[in-house]
């Protein structure tokens, strides 16, 4: 079965001015569920109501309260919404919450909506004249500023077809189903025979019957059971559908309004970066002021600092959030933030970083920076925040970015470029300050910066650089591109000395460490480049000149090309050595795979 076309329109407007009237006139269904609801006249929770259209389209009703106190609800209430019913009392006018509610809808980015000027069969058409002409005053420069403006009265249906016809004349388009699933509770209740329900609108994504879903913030794993979309049964929803879903493995207490049911990819966030605007009306705040913030159906604690100074009222500012709850929330989402005490709108906005770091007073002015670039559609700002590190590839997909693929991570274009900066500032460091080693261990370079890639993407990056010509890679060993070392005078007669003493004292050889202590601090390292440039040959705690050795090596592969065996006397007789000074030079030749031990003797290495 396809998905009925349908739209979801919220009421808006000052209590008792005829919102839930108008509703159950125009759909024939009560929106007001609670006996305390009914008997006092007014909207207390959130109510719902469906009315098909004549083209065959459905219109479900979002009914808010519009008493100050519940300003928590009706947020709720419009969290999702396509357009709104905003509705004025013909007799009253203009009152306070008419104007905290338009605020708030401004805030949350509701750009459609229809104007009714309620309850006009109290007054005279002198007094409609005036609510009307005062209602056009009020929304003047906000997005009602041109909205349909109809006369109605729920008792008598005055303009009720005019409204019908205004509600399927509202330019709304079907959203997009891409993104991760998410549905802000708005409602749970236990269905006889059925179990725990739980209704809201799909903000993002799309949810199957079947498919295991997550309770934010609780982290709960519950399975969708049944679906059920503006009133009809289904077995798929998407965003901007009013849904009902039919949860198993739940209780009614552990999904109250304020919950979040996500699909995969979905996390709770607490340090969000957003754009916000700070109503006219509003108090001046200062950095560390606790607000609340409302987003979908929750509403937690939180800090708020603007990073480019004070909020001041009216103007538009950007800021970082630190809530004392996770929420589910995505790049775009709209919020609003109100005061602590006592409880008014303080403003809203859109949220642009919900992973982002937390910013200190000295960092303030490059996040300034990065959030504008940002907001101009720069996106590998996300991946240039997450560090040196980068992402793995499930985040880098939770958050839409495609950077550049390095190993088993992710990283943005500034965080790539400062990796190879550090690496090769690292390597150079090396080289001037062991100037005779012609090439530094791999693993001594996996450190500092460079330590938050892990092994995989830090080979990557190494052959990375190769490509580009930068480094040269040498098994486990690597030096900058066109390193060579390049003995001083001085260090050309250390090394030749030392070459002397040590073909001197021939296959008997000289132990390291006393030609260390001879040749002092600066002749140690000459030995050393000695060794790794392969002029020297150490075995054991002795060092031999190469020539001699690789000399010695001919005469016993001659030996055991003629003879097939070689015994250890064989070999003292070919080197000229005592047992002390042979038994180390034939064990490493075991080990150089030059011979074999094969009982008492040593036979050739098969290639």
């Amino acid at each position: 079965m396809s998905l009925p076309q349908a739209f979801v329109v919220g009421t808006a407007g000052h209590i008792d001015h005829g919102k839930s009237s108008l509703v159950r006139a125009l759909s024939g269904h009560d929106p007001d569920s609670l006996p305390e609801e009914k008997r006092r006249g007014i909207t207390i929770n959130l109510g719902f109501a469906r009315m098909p259209l004549d083209d065959g389209r459905v219109v479900s009703f979002v009914d808010v309260p519009g008493h100050e106190r519940l300003v928590r609800t009706m947020i709720a209430g419009a969290a999702g919404i396509d357009a709104v019913l905003f509705c004025v009392n013909a007799g009253e006018g203009v009152m306070p919450q008419t104007k905290e509610h338009l605020d708030i809808l401004q805030l949350l980015g509701i750009q459609r909506g229809i104007v009714a000027l309620t309850m006009a069969d109290l007054v005279d058409e002198e007094m409609q004249e005036l609510a009307t002409e005062d209602v056009r005053d009020a929304l003047q420069g906000s997005f009602l500023e041109d909205a349909p403006l109809i006369v109605t009265s729920a008792t008598e249906g005055t303009g009720l077809d005019a409204l019908r016809a205004a509600l399927a004349a509202l330019p709304v388009q079907r959203r997009s189903d891409q993104g991760p699933f998410r549905l802000p509770v708005d409602r749970s209740f236990v269905q006889k025979g059925f179990g725990v329900v739980v209704t809201g609108t799909v903000l993002s994504g799309s949810v199957q019957e079947g498919q295991e879903l997550r309770l934010l913030p609780q982290g709960d794993k519950l399975r969708v059971r049944a679906l059920q979309v503006h009133g009809e049964s289904q077995s798929t929803s998407q965003a901007g559908f009013r849904t009902a879903i039919n949860l198993s493995g739940a209780e009614r207490e552990e999904l109250p309004r304020g919950s979040v049911l996500v699909g995969p990819g979905v996390e709770g966030h607490q340090i969000l970066d957003a754009r916000y605007h700070h109503l006219p009306g509003a108090p001046e705040l200062s950095g560390g002021t606790r607000v609340r913030i409302l987003t979908g159906t929750s509403e937690v604690m939180a800090v708020v600092d603007g990073l480019d100074g004070e909020l001041v009222p009216g103007s538009s500012h950007l800021i970082q959030l630190r809530a004392a709850e996770p929420l589910a929330v995505l790049p775009g989402d709209r919020f609003v933030l109100r005061r602590e005490s006592p409880v008014t709108t303080l403003g809203g906005g859109t949220l642009l970083d919900v992973w982002a770091p937390r910013h200190r007073k000295r960092d303030h002015a490059r996040a300034t920076e990065e959030l504008l670039a940002l907001e101009a559609g720069d996106r590998s700002v996300l991946l240039d925040r997450a560090g040196p590190g980068g992402l793995d590839s499930k985040q880098a997909k939770a958050r839409g970015l495609e950077g550049q693929v390095i190993g088993d991570r992710v990283l943005g274009p500034q965080q790539l470029a400062q990796q190879e900066q550090a690496l090769l500032l690292s390597l150079r460091t090396f080289h001037e300050e062991n100037p005779l080693s012609p090439a530094v261990p791999r693993r001594s370079l996996h450190r500092g910066r460079v330590a938050a890639l892990g092994p995989q993407a830090f080979d990557a990056l190494l052959r990375r650089l190769e490509a580009a010509g930068k480094v040269e890679i040498q098994g486990p060993r690597l030096r900058e591109a066109g390193w060579k070392v390049e003995l001083s005078p001085e260090q050309e007669r250390t090394a030749n000395a030392l070459l002397l003493k040590i073909r001197a004292a021939g296959l008997e050889a000289t132990p390291l460490d006393a030609l260390n202590l001879e040749a002092g601090e600066e002749g140690a390292r000459v030995l050393a480049h000695l060794i790794e440039e392969g002029r020297l040959e150490r075995i054991g705690p002795r060092v031999y000149e190469a020539e001699q050795v690789q000399a010695l090596i001919v005469k016993v592969r001659a030996h055991l090309s003629a003879h097939g065996e070689m015994a250890p006397a064989d070999f003292k007789e070919i080197s000229g050595l005592t047992r002390r000074y042979a038994i180390p030079l034939l064990e490493w030749m075991d080990t150089q795979s030059v011979t074999k031990r094969s009982g008492a003797v040593r036979i050739a290495v098969q290639p």
